[in-house]
């Protein structure tokens, strides 16, 4: 395959991956497009059967040795990021059925919230943060 497609492949992979929550698999796929192309780029023309083997090795290695640690590390801000805003006070910037998803304001910032209380929330209702599930807040009515 030409060098150029490798790029774009690998281009569109990882913006897919910003796009999406693909928990860091299109990462990696991508990356390995983008090394492929960049070999092709530096003049390496290898047959297409070794491109695509090279292509698999690098993003399976890739997901092998890498998105374990990078997954933990991330962890580790969410959870430090948690118990901070426990016990804060949010206000919802529309109305939030009870279990719902929504926003609310907290700190100057919107946040994804959802509504783990048995009370809808008006909007502009303040509401206390009761948890924290990755970078959505747990609310409940005051």
């Amino acid at each position: 395959m030409a060098w150029w497609i490798w790029i774009i492949v690998g281009a569109i992979l990882l913006a897919a991956e910003a796009v999406i929550t693909a928990d860091f698999y299109l990462v990696f796929f991508g990356l390995a497009g983008l090394l492929v192309g960049l070999l092709g780029v530096c003049g390496l023309h290898l047959p297409a059967w070794t491109q695509w083997l090279l292509f698999a090795v690098l993003a399976v290695a890739g997901l092998l040795l890498y998105r374990g640690p990078l997954k933990r590390k991330l962890a580790k801000v969410d959870r430090a990021m948690g118990p901070e805003l426990i016990g804060e006070t949010a206000s919802a910037q529309a109305p939030i059925a009870a279990g719902a998803r929504g926003r609310v304001d907290l700190r100057g910032t919107a946040w994804d919230a959802r509504n783990d209380g048995d009370t809808d929330l008006a909007a502009g209702a303040r509401c206390l943060v009761k948890g924290v599930d990755g970078l959505t807040l747990l609310v409940r009515a005051e």
